[in-house]
């Protein structure tokens, strides 16, 4: 069986509501990057879509691989974890009686978690550099480009 380390991250430009998210995979010697653009978004829906593509790659096409660690910077995404039984025993609505936002990326979320084995690690965000690669910071970067390009074309 194969097992696969993926870096995410997300970002968003919250007065245009325009977002970006990348990820990179590896998987045996292979480095996979994978990207994409969203309108009218958030910056915790490009942080979760990050980690779904990134699944949804895996599964697809390396259908051997069945355990994933996910490193992220994103607290909001590792916290769905720990309150995974909470919010389905509350099918995602909110004590107000309002449905939780993003539900549908995160029972998306759960339902990966039921077909891998799916391990989290949160880091922090945009650390120093120390000489080694830092993967989250390659994707942070990425991320924030395409928000800036696709910012630059509105104005």
């Amino acid at each position: 069986m194969q097992e696969a380390i993926i870096y995410t991250d997300g970002s968003c430009h919250t007065q245009h509501k325009l977002g970006a998210w990348a990820t990179m995979l590896f998987i045996d010697d292979i480095k996979i990057n994978l990207s994409g653009f969203e309108i009218d978004t958030t910056h915790n829906r490009m942080e979760l879509l990050a980690v779904l593509k990134s699944l949804e790659y895996i599964l697809s096409y390396y259908k051997k691989c069945n355990e994933v660690k996910i490193i992220t910077d994103s607290q909001y995404v590792v916290g769905l974890i720990s309150r995974k039984q909470k919010l389905l025993h509350q099918n995602f609505i909110t004590k107000k009686g309002a449905e939780l936002n993003n539900s549908d990326l995160i029972n998306q979320l759960f339902n990966y978690t039921n077909l891998l084995k799916i391990n989290f690690e949160k880091i922090k965000a945009h650390s120093k550099f120390t000489g080694a690669i830092n993967y989250n910071n390659e994707v942070d970067k990425i991320s924030r480009s395409i928000v800036r390009t696709e910012v630059a074309k509105l104005i």
